[in-house]
């Protein structure tokens, strides 16, 4: 199972660079961004706070990096035309000599939306919109042209050039729509999503291998990756707050030793990539002791 980094949105650049350049100097697979522009809250209302936009931001990371991938976790579909995002990744493909992941999503975050007046729309619109999403980018990239004729996208002789340099990059989409979106990655995606449990990796990824073989392809050939908040430490009093704090999304908390066996059971359950983001691991100096101790006790003794 190999690891990944997802530095938030809202880190200096010059730390985001340093946590990336370091997880690449340990050996990990990719540094993902979330496509986001603000905080996100819990109603429309606009919050304020540092978010750098993640295609510029990739972009820029291509230029200080060398070997690690790059791609979003993931780009949501309503914020931009799909032409105009698979120019973006086939641009970031070349700058990066061909080591970019499209990560896709339908999109969610409301405040977003209200605040910049760009529709998200009921559950139902948003997936079929996805749904067309998808099968465009998918084709610019792959295709010399694209013609398309849908609902909500429509595309004549479209050319996508320069060509990515990868034929074509990797399309990660983050979806866990058990009917529609799952069955979208099956068609799709070299790799598939989700925030999971252990538990839940088993679970989805049983749902996956069903619509890739109603579709007639091997399961084996799409990725399953998730993510899930991390504390780690040597600190037996900062761990036991934190092993009793609830949260909202799936985390691993413990020792090295603890958190290796989690990740064992990760990769039990079909893992293929374990993506670790990075805002519970402290302020920089802290993250960076934090990553070194995950990638020395954990990652080494997994692999």
């Amino acid at each position: 199972m190999r690891f990944s980094i997802w530095p938030s949105p809202d880190r200096p650049f010059n730390e985001t660079v340093e946590i990336v350049k370091t997880c690449e100097a340990f050996g990990w697979h990719a540094a993902y961004y979330a496509d986001h522009f603000m905080p996100n809250g819990p109603d429309e209302e606009p919050l304020r706070g540092n978010t750098f936009e993640a295609l510029s931001t990739l972009s820029a990371l291509a230029a200080s990096t060398s070997t690690i991938r790059l791609g979003t976790l993931v780009a949501a579909a309503t914020y931009r035309h799909p032409a105009v995002l698979a120019k973006s990744f086939a641009t970031l493909d070349n700058l990066s000599n061909g080591r970019t992941i499209v990560g896709l999503g339908a999109g969610w975050q409301i405040n977003e939306h209200a605040s910049y007046g760009i529709e998200l729309g009921s559950i139902g619109r948003r997936v079929s919109r996805f749904e067309e999403y998808v099968e465009v980018v998918a084709s610019l990239l792959s295709n010399e042209s694209t013609t398309f004729h849908g609902e909500f996208y429509q595309l004549s002789d479209a050319p996508c050039d320069p060509r990515p340099k990868s034929t074509p990059p990797s399309i990660l989409l983050g979806v866990k729509g058990e009917k529609r979106t799952m069955a979208l990655a099956a068609r799709f995606a070299s790799q598939w999503n989700a925030w999971c449990t252990p538990q839940d990796m088993t679970r989805l990824g049983a749902v996956l291998d069903g619509h890739c073989v109603e579709q007639g392809r091997d399961p084996k050939s799409i990725e399953h990756t998730t993510q899930a908040v991390l504390y780690l430490s040597t600190n037996e009093s900062w761990l036991a707050e934190h092993r009793t704090n609830s949260s909202g999304s799936p985390k691993v908390v413990g020792n090295p030793s603890e958190v290796l066996d989690t990740m064992v059971r990760y990769a039990e359950a079909g893992c293929d990539e374990f993506i670790v983001p990075t805002w519970t691991l402290g302020e920089h100096s802290r993250a960076l002791d934090t990553l070194a101790l995950l990638n020395d006790d954990v990652v080494k003794a997994l692999n």
